[in-house]
């Protein structure tokens, strides 16, 4: 039966990062393994991609493509075409992010035959199962499809089915050693969890997931953990779940279980500052005990206005104890700010700048990367940022130049508030990150410039920025 499995080809796209093409695995894993043959391919590692793509699709099932928005997408669509103009009978499907948001546009491109919308496991499963079969997609819930004759049809959307109905993650469809070369370090990507129960006004969450949160079994997160340490002997675990401590309870059995299993690993995860204040001390010990290390808690501003505007429920001070307790018990913490909100005042961005240093002198271990707010699409403020002048992109080509991540800010933030931001980034990364000996006359200067907020004539920024160039990230 092995020798008739039909070929099915998922494609990572070129980024500068090398987290583990999670999303990739996930819907690979789902097929049946008995029936389809899975090959991933990850632009990231291959230096020949496209030529390795196209080597495989001769009879290939489908291409299945995971496309972010900002520049992942450039290397979407020349992967893309490239499979066409090999292959031009070939169904080319497209998912992730970036098309369960505009999954009309992105069938606009001739290379793109299906998109799918959210959760992608049970979805592009029954799109391998019918085009294998040579059916149509009509029907087929959770993705749109563009006909024959050029229209689109609209597929109902797809419930947000648990993750303990898929099968689990087969990290043997991809090069595990390769990402620890890459990540320096024998770190595994994991997801335990799919959505996000809150309203956050800047994030596209609740768009794609309805406010809807699934996750996996604890004990089956432990035991599968136990079983791929055995194999591949990672050291750390990044738990790549939009809101890990969604669930006190699964959190304290996923720990206690680590440690009954003896799973001698560290792990990070992100979480809440409201979900911290109310995780009792035994939990956060616990936690500790079975590994905690580093917690990403997005704090976004530093004024509570500000805070209240955006959604974010949650209350500035919580976040001060939630980092004292990170403090106490040596975890580590990064905790990003979000600036340049259409209408933000100079006192809220003082107020973010006053919270970062707090923040920064607390620990050592503790990070608070800056961005710019970009009116990211799926998200409920996306209308207020067009009304005051920022421009969405209007086809593929012009999201692929969408840098959410850096770049510069809307057109209602003053060239004085983006020099002052700027200028602020530099400097509180410099004062308190952890340097060699030779940096510590550089750190002392960055640190009285802090204190003081006395940001003019920047030397030291732009000599360091002339010799070391930032790298686009998205």
């Amino acid at each position: 039966m092995i020798a008739t499995r039909r070929k099915v080809v998922l494609y990572n796209p070129h980024a500068v990062f090398f987290t583990m093409p999670l999303a990739l695995l996930a819907v690979g894993s789902h097929l049946d393994p008995e029936r389809y043959e899975v090959v991933i391919i990850d632009g990231r590692l291959d230096p020949d991609a496209e030529r390795t793509l196209v080597s495989q699709l001769h009879d290939a099932v489908c291409l299945g493509v995971t496309v972010l928005t900002g520049a992942p997408i450039s290397d979407a669509l020349r992967i893309s075409r490239a499979a066409k103009a090999a292959h031009p009978q070939l169904p080319v499907v497209w998912g992730g992010w970036h098309p369960s948001m505009f999954g009309i546009e992105c069938l606009a491109e001739p290379c793109v035959d299906v998109t799918v919308q959210g959760q992608g496991e049970a979805t592009f499963a029954e799109i391998v199962e019918r085009l294998a079969a040579g059916d149509s997609l009509e029907g087929c819930a959770g993705c749109m499809v563009r006909l024959p004759d050029g229209r689109v049809l609209k597929n109902p959307a797809r419930p947000l089915l648990p993750l303990d109905s898929f099968r689990p993650h087969d990290y043997g469809l991809i090069p595990v050693e390769r990402y620890f070369e890459l990540k320096g370090k024998r770190q595994l990507d994991y997801i335990s969890s799919q959505g996000c129960n809150f309203r956050c006004a800047f994030c596209s969450d609740p768009f794609v997931y309805g406010r809807e949160w699934v996750g996996i079994d604890p004990q089956n997160v432990a035991l599968a953990l136990r079983d791929l340490q055995a194999r591949y002997g990672f050291t750390d675990v990044n738990f790549q779940d939009e809101t890990f401590f969604t669930r006190r309870d699964r959190v304290q059995a996923l720990a206690q279980r680590l440690i009954d299993e003896k799973v001698e690993i560290t792990w990070a995860a992100t979480m809440r500052a409201d979900q911290g204040m109310r995780l009792p001390q035994e939990l956060w010990a616990l936690a500790k005990r079975s590994g905690l290390r580093r917690l990403l808690v997005g704090v976004e501003s530093g004024d509570n206005a500000m805070l209240k505007r955006i959604k974010k429920d949650i209350k500035i001070e919580q976040v001060y104890e939630v980092a004292r307790r990170m403090q106490e018990m040596k975890i580590a913490g990064n905790f990003p700010f979000i600036v340049g909100f259409p209408d933000e005042t100079d006192e809220s961005v003082a107020a973010t700048i006053a919270c970062v240093k707090r923040l920064r002198a607390m620990s050592p271990d503790f990070e608070t990367p800056i961005f710019y707010f970009k009116p990211y699409p799926g998200s409920a403020i996306v209308l207020e940022a067009v009304s005051k002048g920022f421009r969405l992109p209007d086809n593929l080509s012009e999201w692929s130049q969408f840098d959410f991540v850096a770049g510069l800010p809307g057109p209602w933030v003053s060239g004085t508030k983006y020099q002052l931001i700027e200028r602020f980034k530099f400097f509180q990364e410099l004062a308190w990150r952890r340097t060699s000996a030779g940096w510590d006359l550089l750190q002392r200067l960055a640190r009285f410039r802090c204190r003081r907020d006395e940001y003019r004539w920047p030397i030291e920024m732009n000599l360091l920025n002339w010799l070391q160039p930032r790298e686009r990230l998205s």
